[in-house]
């Protein structure tokens, strides 16, 4: 296990009474996050949900937005943009992209564990343009091509 990274993060107005991130369990890969606002999605809809909160991320890494599995097999709720991710220079609110992919109407209430946050190193690349690349038993196979 490596050692944590510090996050500062900034409580706004419409979440100081509201539980910051934290790992439910010693062994948790996510911090869980809450809603800061209490909304219902309709099936199909989708809406960016306020969690009341702002964070400063060091250089070299980001904080990828993830979905909750309970969410999702009881209700099909799930985050879209997964895994999104926040960027080290980003300030504004956290919020999290949440979608009803179920039959029925879901209820987030406020203060409910809606997604979990994981901090990743980012490692940048260069692109070198070249005119042909080198060949590969897969080639330019995609999309279930290796499963055939």
């Amino acid at each position: 296990m490596t050692d944590p990274i510090a996050i500062r993060l900034c409580r706004l107005p419409h979440g100081r009474d509201l539980p910051v991130p934290a790992y439910a369990t010693a062994g948790a890969a996510g911090m869980d996050v809450v809603s800061a606002e209490a909304i219902t999605l309709a099936p199909g809809t989708r809406a960016a949900v306020a969690t009341g909160f702002s964070i400063a991320i060091p250089d070299g890494y980001e904080v990828q937005v993830r979905p909750r599995s309970g969410l999702a097999l009881r209700h099909g709720v799930t985050c879209l943009n997964t895994p999104g991710t926040i960027d080290s220079d980003y300030r504004g609110e956290v919020k999290v992209i949440l979608i009803n992919l179920g039959e029925e109407p879901f209820v987030v209430a406020r203060g409910e564990r809606i997604a979990q946050l994981v901090p990743a190193p980012v490692q940048r690349a260069t692109l070198e343009l070249v005119d042909i690349l080198d060949d590969t038993e897969r080639g330019s196979g995609g999309f279930g091509s290796t499963g055939r």
